[in-house]
C-alpha cells in the first residue's frame, strides 16, 4: 500500500464519524439522519453555487457523492469557489473538490466525471450509479432540461439553481416549483423547453400572485432570487436597437446572457454560496422527511 493510501487508510480510522456528523442526528432524528447518512447525490456544475452543495453535503456526511464537470480551477474563481485556493490553480475543480472532501468525510465514497452534461449524455453519464438526489447548478439550458426531463420522467428528486450571478441580496433566495418562478431568464427558458419539448404543464411563471399560485405545478424545485439583476459598468442585456447612439457601441464590453454564467456579470460568494448552501438543505431536508425505502 502506497504512502498516500496509508494516511488515508489511517485518517478513516481514526474519525470518529458519528462525533462529526451527530448534530444531524439531533436535528432531524434518529431516522431522517439515518438517511441521510445513507444518500447518494449527484452535483452537476462545480462553481460558485455547486462547489458550495458539495461542501455542505460532505459535511453531512452523506455516503457518495457523484460530481460532474470539465472544466479547471482558474484565478477568476477565487472570489466565490469553494475549492478555488492558490495551491489548486489549473487542478480539475473535480479532483480538487475530491482532494477536500477526503478531508472533511473521509468515509464518503466520491466518483469525479469529468465531463459537461448534454442531452446526449444524460443521464448515461451516471453509468447506472443509483442515485437519490440530484442537485443542477450547471449553466447551460440543454443541459438543465436533460436533467429536469429525467427528473420528472424517473421521480427522481431534482434541485434546479438558477442564476445568482448580477445578485447582491442572498436573503431574497426563494425555493418554488419551476411554474412559480420569474425574474430568472435562464429558469423561464427552461420553463418554456420542458412545456414544448417534454410535456409540463403550461400556465403561471409570471408572478406570486393568486394566478401564478393557482399554476399546475411542473414537478421542479428552483432556488432563485426574484432580486433585479445589477449590470456592471457598461453593460447591457441582448441587442442594440436602432434608437441607440452609435458611440455606446464602443462601450459595451459585455453582453449578458442570463445564465449562471459570472464572467459577464458581477458575483459576491455570500450570494453563490447562499445558492448552493439552499440547495443543498432541500436536499437535506427531503432526505430527513422522506420515509424509509
Amino acid at each position: 500500500m502506497s504512502e498516500s493510501l496509508q494516511k488515508k487508510k489511517t485518517h478513516l480510522d481514526d474519525a470518529d464519524l458519528e462525533r462529526r456528523f451527530g448534530g444531524l442526528q439531533r436535528l432531524y432524528g434518529e431516522a431522517g439522519y439515518r438517511r441521510v447518512r445513507a444518500a447518494r447525490i449527484a452535483v452537476v456544475g462545480l462553481g460558485g453555487v455547486g462547489s458550495w452543495a458539495v461542501e455542505a453535503l460532505a459535511r453531512s456526511g452523506v455516503a457518495r457523492l457523484v460530481l460532474i464537470d470539465l472544466d479547471h480551477v482558474s484565478e477568476s474563481n477565487i472570489n466565490r469557489q469553494v475549492q478555488a485556493l492558490g495551491a489548486t490553480l489549473g487542478q480539475s475543480k473535480v479532483i480538487a473538490l475530491q482532494q477536500r472532501i477526503a478531508d472533511i468525510h473521509p468515509g464518503c465514497k466520491v466518483i469525479g466525471i469529468e465531463e459537461f452534461v448534454d442531452d446526449s449524455n444524460w443521464p448515461g453519464l451516471l453509468a447506472d450509479e443509483p442515485i437519490d438526489a440530484v442537485i443542477d447548478a450547471c449553466d447551460q439550458l440543454r443541459a438543465k432540461a436533460a436533467i429536469a426531463a429525467w427528473g420528472i420522467t424517473t421521480g427522481t428528486p431534482v434541485i434546479t439553481v438558477g442564476a445568482a450571478g448580477g445578485k447582491r441580496l442572498p436573503q431574497a433566495i426563494e425555493v418554488a416549483d419551476l411554474s412559480e418562478v420569474s425574474h430568472d431568464p435562464l429558469l423561464a427558458s427552461l420553463r418554456q423547453r420542458l412545456r414544448q419539448h417534454h410535456g409540463a404543464p403550461k400556465g403561471g411563471g409570471t408572478g406570486t400572485g393568486a394566478g401564478a399560485s393557482r399554476a399546475a405545478k411542473i414537478g421542479l424545485r428552483c432556488v432563485f432570487s426574484r432580486e433585479p439583476v445589477k449590470l456592471p459598468a457598461a453593460c447591457k442585456i441582448g441587442p442594440l436597437t436602432g434608437s441607440e447612439a452609435p458611440a455606446e457601441v464602443s462601450q459595451l464590453t459585455t453582453i449578458i446572457d442570463g445564465s449562471l454564467n459570472c464572467h459577464g456579470y458581477g458575483s459576491a460568494v455570500a450570494v453563490t454560496a447562499s445558492f448552493g448552501l439552499v440547495a443543498a438543505n432541500e436536499v437535506l431536508l427531503y432526505l430527513a422527511n422522506s420515509p424509509p425505502s
